[in-house]
């Protein structure tokens, strides 16, 4: 059985982050990001995309007249938002920021309908249109976000309001879609609803949410294949109809459980895979979980990028084959990434390996961070591993991928996704059952649960991602096991108890160390962080005869601000010695790596276009390597994570 290390994620208030690096990014948040985000959601940022989410709020609720405007899910930009609300007012009381949030919660469920129902599209548009267009109009999708935000700002500061509204709403839901004779055969065409209905089954105990969320995953590509009858019943536009991946895009081309390849839109694809491992989880469904591991291997194995990107397509957004990893038209969208790190813990819960955390951990520091600005009031929707500024401007193919960070998007998922990940960074870092503790990310943290069924209390401290040394020391005792990943990138690991060696058993990557713990323990834990030349697998075509460089967990890159222009004509050789300097006045302070490189200096005669082939000639350049996730923080330039191999 795979079920029978199954873990919890600890609760946002028993785990406060007391990190320097991750401190900062949560602090961006709360002090940055969510302020600019309401002032974007209310269209008030000068030169940014206008977002109409909080302008349909208002002449939904009868407040105002007007014409819905946006993207049909723009509402899920506020629920978005009031889900990091509530987890910053988890980290940090603000009453300004709660009066705030009460007011426009206030809003938003002035707009309900009698019967639960609330989606400011089809209440603007009309009621008698609702749930007609599941595949492309995202009322489902729209639900889960709301839901998720009810539930965060509810365990937050206790109020009840949007959630109690949430619940009508699932109620509304309940009473339309299901098994029963009557009643729609459905499933969200953008998946959410399942991820948010197991959080809403976890709060109020109603078998109602988990039965409507596994409706949803069973339900799912089955045939008559729903959302071909609903297309040919109400006219739809059927937009994917040309397209190699047809109803798949919506993972709905086949059953889930008879799916092996990460398929279509892959934020859609990630969110999906992180519900069916929730209620595989909760109703120990084998099939299920074995069908969710599946796709995580085909993923993570042959469709991820070394930075946690995940979607090599920009057309649909969506993952293409396997192997298929260009990064210059690349899309690895920041919610995909996201999605990917919702998809590991859920994996971690049901069979802790370290090999989900360290995917979790490649996301975090990479693909993730790298979607906002150091200052946290910029964007990018689209992570490049290789931009020419002049192709992202003139080159239509190349169009989507931005050499700078936007300040908002029309289609703003990415901001307010970053803000609520940030923000319950806390629930990532452990999960546990009932005698043990398993640590998955290494955060600077002080915890208070319980082991054994008693109290148990810890601080972390922790040098990552520049150093190896972290230093667990136990506040308040109790009877269990500590379970310490072992990150994959580490070759050598030294670890002592009370100063003390000890070398404890290995299980699934984690060091298993059970004893009764007292206050005053002290576990200090070494690991080398060497500098790792990365080749790929020879099957990825663009990466072939080029090197990535890695740290510990951070992917590097070479850019112009350092390294000057014509980044593509760079050599490096696979034995490169680097030198590895920490700069706290750089890009807020950054481990940057130096190297002796050397750059194609083959004499070219005139303009000439082509000329006869010679022998090759390199001048020796000096290399400087920055952290990926930071570019783009300075002026405009080039930029390049694989760099040719000499």
């Amino acid at each position: 059985m795979q079920f029978d290390k199954t873990t919890k994620p600890l609760d946002l208030r028993a785990v406060s982050i007391r990190d320097a690096f991750w401190g900062a990014y949560q602090e961006r948040v709360i002090d940055h990001m969510i302020p600019y985000q309401w002032e974007a959601l209310n269209d008030r940022i000068p030169g940014a995309e206008k977002s109409y989410c909080m302008q349909n709020f208002r002449i939904a609720a009868g407040l105002e007249t007007g014409e819905f405007r946006g993207f049909a899910f723009q509402d899920s930009d506020f629920s978005k938002w009031i889900e990091a609300v509530g987890y910053a007012l988890t980290l940090r009381p603000d009453p300004k920021l709660e009066q705030l949030a009460d007011s426009a919660i206030d809003l938003v469920v002035s707009a309900q309908q009698p019967d639960g129902y609330l989606d400011t599209y089809y209440i603007i548009n009309g009621l008698d249109k609702r749930f007609t267009n599941l595949k492309d109009h995202h009322e489902l999708y729209c639900f889960g976000h709301m839901t998720e935000g009810a539930i965060a700002y509810y365990q937050a500061t206790g109020k009840d309001k949007l959630l109690a509204a949430m619940i009508r709403f699932a109620d509304c839901i309940d009473a339309n879609f299901g098994p029963q004779e009557g009643k729609l055969k459905g499933y969200p065409g953008h998946e959410v609803a399942e991820m948010a209905l197991m959080r809403l089954y976890a709060v109020t105990g109603d078998e109602k949410h988990l039965k409507l969320a596994k409706f949803f995953v069973d339900q799912r590509g089955q045939s008559p294949l729903y959302f071909e009858e609903e297309t040919r019943k109400y006219g739809n536009h059927f937009p994917w109809e040309d397209s190699a991946f047809q109803y798949q895009y919506y993972q709905a081309g086949k059953p889930v459980r008879q799916q092996t390849t990460a398929d279509g839109h892959a934020v859609r694809a990630v969110y999906l895979y992180s519900g069916m491992a929730d209620v595989a989880r909760e109703t120990r469904d084998e099939e299920l979980y074995l069908a969710a591991k599946r796709l995580w291997d085909n993923m993570v194995t042959r469709r991820m990028y070394i930075t946690g990107g995940i979607g090599s397509s920009e057309y649909g957004e969506s993952f293409t084959y396997d192997y298929d990893l260009p990064n210059d038209t690349i899309y690895a969208e920041t919610c995909a990434s996201i999605g990917l790190m919702f998809f590991a813990r859920r994996m971690l819960e049901i069979t802790p390996k370290s090999t989900y955390a360290d995917v979790m951990e490649q996301a975090l520091y990479n693909g993730i961070i790298s979607g906002m600005s150091l200052d946290g009031t910029s964007f990018f929707y689209v992570n490049p591993l290789e931009v020419v500024p002049q192709a992202c401007a003139e080159d239509h193919l190349r169009h989507h991928v931005k050499p700078t960070r936007q300040k908002w998007f029309g289609c703003a998922c990415c901001p307010p996704n970053l803000a609520r990940l940030l923000g319950s960074l806390g629930t990532y870092v452990y999960t546990a059952n009932a005698d043990t503790l398993y640590v998955h990310l290494y955060i600077g943290n002080r915890v208070h649960t319980t082991l054994s069924g008693k109290p148990f209390s810890l601080e972390v401290e922790s040098a990552f991602p520049w150093h190896g040394e972290v230093t667990l020391r136990v506040l308040e005792g109790g009877n269990g096991t500590l379970a310490l990943r072992m990150p994959g990138w580490s070759n050598s690991r030294v670890m002592t108890l009370n100063g003390e060696p000890v070398t404890p058993a290995i299980a699934d990557g984690y060091a298993m160390l059970a004893r009764q713990w007292v206050a005053g323990d002290t576990l200090v834990l070494r690991f080398d962080m060497p500098v790792t030349i990365m080749a790929a697998n020879p099957r990825v075509r663009e990466d072939a005869g080029r090197l990535a460089v890695t740290r510990g967990p951070v992917v590097y890159c070479l850019e112009e601000a350092d390294n000057g222009p014509d980044l593509h004509l760079i050599r490096l050789h696979q034995d490169a010695a680097f030198t590895q300097v920490y700069r706290d006045d750089l890009l807020d302070g950054v481990m940057t790596l130096t190297t002796q490189g050397e750059a194609l200096s083959t004499p070219w005669q005139d303009d000439r276009l082509y000329q006869p082939a010679a022998k090759d000639q390199y001048t020796p350049r000096p290399l400087t390597f920055i952290p990926y996730y930071a570019w783009a923080n300075r002026k405009v330039g080039e930029m390049l994570v694989w760099v040719h191999r000499r």
